[in-house]
Parts: structure tokens; sequence; C-alpha cells
């Protein structure tokens, strides 16, 4: 009967201890778990307004989520009366070697987080960067997708993108499509522009604001060449491109204004 009293003594003894203490974890736990779970519902909804890619929105959320959660652990643990000191040393030797050996893919990461946030652009936009033209399909946690004028898949790496230059034809909703054609010195510079201007406003996908324009912009050794620049949307370039081209050579025929052969080019007879 002593063995069991001492039994039941050590037991009131280490409930009154430490009952207090695991009830007081329990209770920051239930409520640090509740208030994890209200702050992710919370920066969601900031994402989703503010147009956050659906990939990075995720990757950020379970990285806020785990952050918190390993948090609210030692928090508990510490509550608990163990020392966490060395605990908290551990984690942050494993974050440092985990850092030092994904130091790439944490670059490429943090560049992913600056394009979310600055937006120099966004999914569909014909952009160029890194030596690459093409329209952005995916804006990734590490890299940025891009299809190129010949249906290829291009992928850059974000840290690149966020620390290089970029140009974006499509921010401002209209691009010019720059074009040279060279006529003969003979040729009647006034007919010559009229009927250039009057193949580019035929051309529906060519926008009237700002207006085309025709000018000289060179006197070339056998010719006079002239810029050609008409304006359209973005997703119309290669179409107008392509058009102007075209449109170009069989206008100055059909209004007999001679396009000189290249020197380089030799005709046989």
């Amino acid at each position: 009967m002593e063995n069991a009293q001492v039994w039941i003594d050590k037991g009131i003894g280490m409930a009154m201890e430490y009952g207090p203490k695991v009830l007081m974890a329990i209770l920051i736990y239930i409520i640090g778990s509740w208030v994890i779970k209200k702050l992710i519902g919370v920066t969601r909804k900031g994402m989703t307004k503010q147009d956050y890619d659906e990939s990075l929105q995720k990757f950020l959320l379970s990285l806020v989520k785990w952050a918190l959660t390993i948090f609210l652990i030692i928090t508990v643990i510490s509550t608990l009366g163990v020392e966490t000191t060395s605990f908290a040393a551990v984690i942050a030797a494993a974050g440092l070697a985990i850092g030092l050996a994904l130091q790439g893919s944490l670059s490429n990461f943090a560049g992913g987080v600056l394009l979310i946030i600055f937006k120099p652009y966004k999914i569909g936009d014909l952009i160029e960067a890194q030596g690459v033209l093409g329209n952005v399909k995916e804006i990734e946690i590490f890299t940025t997708k891009l299809i190129t004028p010949e249906n290829k898949l291009a992928i850059v790496p974000n840290g690149a993108m966020a620390n290089g230059n970029i140009v974006n034809y499509t921010a401002e909703g209209k691009i010019r499509v720059d074009t040279t054609v060279g006529v003969a010195y003979d040729s009647d510079l006034q007919k010559t522009k009229d009927v250039l201007l009057a193949m580019l406003k035929a051309n529906p996908l060519v926008l009237q604001d700002p207006a085309p324009s025709v000018n000289v912009s060179e006197l070339a050794d056998s010719s006079v060449n002239l810029a050609v620049r008409p304006f359209c949307k973005p997703e119309d370039f290669w179409d107008v491109y392509f058009a102007t081209i075209e449109g170009t050579k069989k206008a100055l025929d059909t209004a007999g204004i001679e396009i000189p052969y290249p020197h380089e080019v030799q005709i046989n007879k």
C-alpha cells in the first residue's frame, strides 16, 4: 500500500507541476492553429484580389503555413518546459545548408516573386528577354515559359528575367510594324508614298490611330529607301508584318514603280 501511495503522490505532484503546462500548450496549439488558418485565408484572398499567379499562390501559402506551423510547434514545446535553444540551432543549421545547396533555385524563386509583384509582363504578352522573343505561356515559380514565333517552347530562369532587360511589346496595347522598301531614284516619291499609304489603310488589321506612315529613311547606293510603319494590335503583329511586305510588292508593281534588285543579286540572262 505504501508503494501505491508513493506512486499516487508522485502522479499528483507531476499532474500539479506539468498539468497546467500541458493544458496551456494544448490551448496555445488550438488557438495558434485557428490563427494560422485565418491568416492563410486572408493572405489567399489578398493574393487572389491582386491577380497573383496561381502556382505562386500555392507555393507561397504552403511556405507561410509551414513556417507558422514550425513556429507554433516550437512555442508549444517551449511552453512544456523543453529547452528549445539547441532545437532552434539545428533548424537554423539545416536551413543554412539547404539554402546553400539550392542557391540558384532560390535566386530563381526570388526572381519569380519579384516578377509577380511588379508584373513587367503577364501571360499572353509578347516580350523579348534574355535573347528570346515570344508570347508568355506560363509564369512558374522558378521559370517563365515563352512560345516563340517558330512555335518553340523557351524556358527562361526567373532570376535572369528579373535581373535583365525586358521589352514588353504588348503593354501599351499597340505595336509598330517596321518594314523598309527601296525604290528607283527616278520614282515619283509622292506617288510611291500615296500608293503605300493606301495599301496600309486598306488592311483592316492596321490601326488608324496612330496613323500609318511612309517616309524616306535613306538614300542608298541604288535605291531610295522608305520606312513603312503601320501600327496594329500586338496579337496581329505577324499578320500585319507579312501582309505589309506582300502588299508593298503588289501595290508598287500595280502602280508601275520599280523596286531595284540589290547589288548582290545576279540576274542570269
